[in-house]
């Protein structure tokens, strides 16, 4: 019996997927693997174009979005894809810098998502779900109340914006992509923000993870400062998503890409 050839990608380790993948098949079975982190769930896969309808959460709902798997983003236009027929591309590597929609590149997002050690049959791991009483308990009262009033300010920026509470941070979204995490310290709030590599006020932009600064909210006062910051982030973000930015956590800002544009405050 002849040798069978076996061809895999890199060594990732990902939730049960020992290498990356190498077809369009691997996406979509990647992309099934992490569908609750992204806020969707799926209604329909399917061989007619595009292969996936779903829905997002978008803060006031579940909103419809219609998917294609692709290995590189770039097969989307080789295969002569309408793009008015879909929103969303998902693929292991984005190559297609003008693409005209939306683009999941896995290659990136499993990057900031937890994987889960492999474990034996017999091991059960129950489901666990955070609650702000486990925020609360790392903190003082003075904190906790700060937090409830920017939690209120902040939704009132704009209606798209809503949170999700993780285990060690509460994620605000745009409504589709983290803008800004929230992690409770003993004696402030700390705020990490997209800053697209600009300089906002009061916020110090990362050396490592230059999409990305931070800043603090050590009491009530602080709120309307960070506001301004708030409103800021939300606009760039909103920019960079239109411009199929990579605005993850280890994302580069890359020299060709140019400037991010000038935003305002509202």
């Amino acid at each position: 019996m002849p040798k069978e050839r076996s061809i895999v990608g890199n060594l990732i380790n990902f939730r049960g997927l020992v290498y990356s993948p190498v077809s369009e098949q691997g996406v979509v079975f990647l992309f099934g693997k992490i569908i609750e982190d992204l806020n969707m769930y799926i209604e329909e896969i399917r061989t007619a174009y595009p292969d996936c309808i779903g829905r997002r959460f978008v803060g006031r709902g579940w909103e419809r979005v219609y998917i294609e798997f692709e290995y590189k983003s770039s097969d989307f236009l080789r295969h002569e894809h309408d793009p008015k027929e879909c929103d969303i591309v998902v693929c292991w590597e984005h190559d297609w810098k003008d693409c005209p929609l939306e683009v999941i590149e896995l290659k990136e997002v499993i990057k900031e998502l937890p994987s889960k050690p492999l474990q034996e049959p017999n091991v059960i791991t129950e489901g666990v779900k955070y609650e702000l009483e486990d925020h609360y308990k790392r903190t003082t009262t003075k904190v906790k109340e700060t937090f409830e009033e920017f939690d209120e300010k902040i939704k009132q920026i704009n209606d798209e914006i809503w949170g999700k509470i993780g285990k060690s941070a509460i994620s605000y979204y745009c409504p589709e992509r983290v803008f800004t995490y929230l992690t409770f310290q003993k004696g402030a709030l700390k705020l990490e923000c997209f800053a697209w590599g600009k300089k906002l006020e009061g916020v110090r932009v990362y050396e490592k993870h230059p999409m990305w600064g931070v800043t603090y909210i050590r009491n009530k006062e602080d709120i309307d400062r960070t506001m301004k910051v708030i409103k800021q982030s939300f606009d760039l973000i909103k920019e960079a998503i239109k411009e199929n930015i990579n605005t993850g956590w280890y994302a580069k800002i890359e020299s060709e890409e140019g400037e991010p544009g000038e935003t305002g405050d509202s």
